[in-house]
């Protein structure tokens, strides 16, 4: 009785401590960012994100209450790597004078060719190694802005860290029933290079195997009819849109070239609340799924 009457009043203690004290405030820019921030911040902090599930970091334009919401932030969390177009969520913490981390921080950045130069590839979430690289950056960030939940982050990064151990196991053991030479990924912008490096995807993929900025942006007769070859020439089985990116014209080439559209796969943004893809688990848990569904 006296164990159980000591356990009582120190989870008493537990629960009732600093619950005066308001909770700090966490703004992400993108979907993926919020989900790893709540997994390390649990209740301790509010966690709130600029992108909507769907909308493309790429494109998107600050409003004014997205700048109302970074002016009472305590702590800010970007992608990096220019992910967030003309860097505007570092523009916004600045602005409102709020410390920024940037997740990709320690992250080995793949290249891309993007109007003849080479640039920093920012889709470093789709390596689940890379997540990892994320939590820490976001625990040292949580712990600097807060000193006093500095163990609970590292308790619940410990946690969720060996959760992406097990999910880097689990898309390899998937992957594997696909045959090697059918790995090749044709998704609508070249989100999923990590992804592809890590788990065996061809590196000789057709021309135009992620479209890039062409998708919608007038793709020219003749390099439409590269892709359309290359892909034929590949003897790829599917092609995937995008929940982020207007499927139009992977669907026309998908036509064109005679392949399937494979389905619809998660990339620049997690899905609405309440899809299997509302977390960052989920959302390469389906994107798998689907991409060896439709390629075996």
């Amino acid at each position: 009785m006296r164990w159980i009457l000591a356990l009582a009043a120190v989870l008493g203690l537990v629960g009732t401590a600093g619950a005066d004290e308001p909770r700090k405030v966490v703004v992400c820019s993108t979907t993926q960012v919020a989900d790893f921030a709540r997994e390390v911040a649990g209740d301790r902090c509010e966690v709130k994100c600029i992108l909507a599930p769907g909308a493309d970091p790429h494109t998107y334009q600050p409003t004014p209450g997205d700048a109302a919401m970074v002016a009472k932030a305590d702590l800010c969390l970007e992608n990096g790597l220019h992910l967030e177009g003309k860097d505007w969520m570092r523009e916004l913490a600045r602005g409102a004078g709020k410390p920024v981390v940037t997740c990709t921080d320690g992250v080995e950045p793949l290249e891309l060719e993007e109007h003849g130069e080479k640039v920093r590839d920012p889709h470093a979430w789709f390596s689940p190694a890379n997540a990892a690289r994320y939590v820490n950056a976001i625990v040292r960030g949580l712990s600097a802005m807060d000193p006093g939940g500095k163990e609970g982050f590292e308790a619940r990064a410990k946690l969720y860290l060996l959760q992406l151990k097990v999910l880097d196991g689990w898309i390899r053991e998937q992957v594997d029933a696909v045959p090697v030479a059918q790995r090749v990924l044709v998704t609508s912008h070249d989100a999923f290079n990590y992804f592809c490096r890590d788990y065996g995807f061809t590196s000789r993929a057709p021309v135009g195997w992620s479209t890039g900025s062409e998708v919608g942006a007038g793709m020219t007769p003749e390099r439409r009819r590269q892709v359309v070859d290359s892909i034929r020439g590949f003897g790829v089985k599917a092609v995937f849109v995008e929940t982020s990116v207007n499927p139009r014209m992977v669907r026309e080439i998908a036509k064109e070239a005679g392949v399937r559209v494979g389905g619809e796969l998660y990339s620049d943004s997690m899905g609405e609340e309440g899809s299997a893809g509302e977390t960052y688990i989920g959302m390469m848990r389906e994107n798998v799924l689907t991409i060896t569904g439709a390629l075996k």
